[in-house]
């Protein structure tokens, strides 16, 4: 397993390079230009002087190498800086990859709103993992039942409406209709300043987190139950667990001992590409109940034009990708006793 996970990471390097340019590319070829929301008035050599202080009068090849640089080589090295106090090279004039729009480090804005991103989109996501995994075992353990039928039903609708539209939803149920005496009330808009420091603040957390975890933790849910039901369904009628049940077990023991353990391999798949999403935000539903987390900042990065902030998000996004590719495999080898990695 161990020689199995180090000639992956070996191979996710050349990828994730050629995923690096792919995304520089793309966005260099973007029609949009950091100095189209200047005014008018400026002149056009003071606007080849500020696309030339952003680097844009280089070569395409030479602004990705530095970007490699900046991103591969300085950015490391500022964070064993700042973590350990390590100082290799040139601490103080290291160049980093910035923002066109505020000028500061991206990575210190990612920084940032990761927290938010974490308690809400996060916590939505183990919320749907916690009630998707039983009620797709339920149901396919009672199949057709009225259980079977409901939860189909919930899980129908889940996957069916768009997030948009039971946010809205919600809003308008728990923060316009219930009285805002009432302890179902529920606060409207995410406040990010908000600090939990007794017991009165962490309820306050509680209730602004409800809404747009109700709402990514059923979509979540819907979709995550339904592979878990169909998988659980086919292993049910395996021949491996008609011997168990001959020998005697208890049906508990071959429900979840043995047919879980199977059913979920290709859930884990599911499971483990869906993590990236986390930090990826739900930008939908982060906009309607204004929580500024990641998804939000790719928005204000992509409608400014910002260039090395978008591109930095989007290929983090991609390395998540990848190392939750390599988490999902290494699962599989834990999970079926079948697959060895020699």
């Amino acid at each position: 397993m161990l020689n199995f996970t180090l000639r992956r990471l070996m191979f996710t390097i050349p990828t994730l390079l050629l995923i690096s340019f792919i995304i520089f590319l793309i966005l260099d070829m973007a029609p949009n230009d950091p100095t189209g929301n200047l005014p008018l008035t400026i002149p056009p050599e003071v606007r080849a002087t500020i696309r030339a202080s952003l680097g844009l009068d280089e070569p395409l090849y030479i602004r990705y190498l530095l970007w490699c640089q900046q991103f591969f080589v300085n950015e490391p090295l500022n964070l064993l800086n700042e973590w350990f106090g390590w100082c290799i090279g040139d601490c103080e004039n290291r160049l980093r990859v910035s923002s066109w729009a505020t000028r500061s480090p991206v990575v210190d804005l990612i920084a940032e709103r990761m927290p938010q991103t974490l308690w809400v989109v996060g916590m939505s996501y183990v919320v749907g993992i916690l009630i998707a995994v039983p009620i797709g075992v339920i149901s396919a353990y009672k199949q057709y039942s009225w259980f079977d039928q409901f939860g189909t039903f919930i899980s129908m609708i889940g996957f069916s409406v768009p997030t948009f539209f039971t946010g809205v939803l919600m809003i308008v149920i728990f923060s316009v209709w219930v009285p805002n005496d009432s302890i179902f009330w529920l606060p409207s808009i995410y406040d990010t300043t908000h600090k939990v420091d007794d017991w009165s603040s962490f309820v306050f957390q509680i209730r602004q987190m409800a809404m747009p975890v109700m709402v990514l933790g059923l979509y979540n849910a819907a979709l995550i139950s339904r592979f878990m039901r169909a998988s659980m369904l086919d292993n049910l009628t395996q021949d491996y667990v008609r011997t168990a049940r001959a020998k005697g077990l208890k049906e508990q023991t071959v429900l979840l001992v043995h047919v879980l353990r199977n059913s979920m391999i290709p859930v884990v798949t599911v499971i483990a590409l869906g993590i990236p999403q986390i930090f990826g935000g739900a930008i939908i539903t982060e906009q309607i109940f204004k929580v500024n987390g990641l998804g939000q900042l790719l928005i204000i990065g992509i409608q400014g034009a910002d260039i090395p902030l978008v591109q930095t998000l989007t290929f983090l996004f991609a390395v998540l990708i990848v190392l939750f590719n390599l988490v999902a495999d290494v699962l599989y080898g834990l999970l079926d006793p079948r697959i060895r990695y020699d």
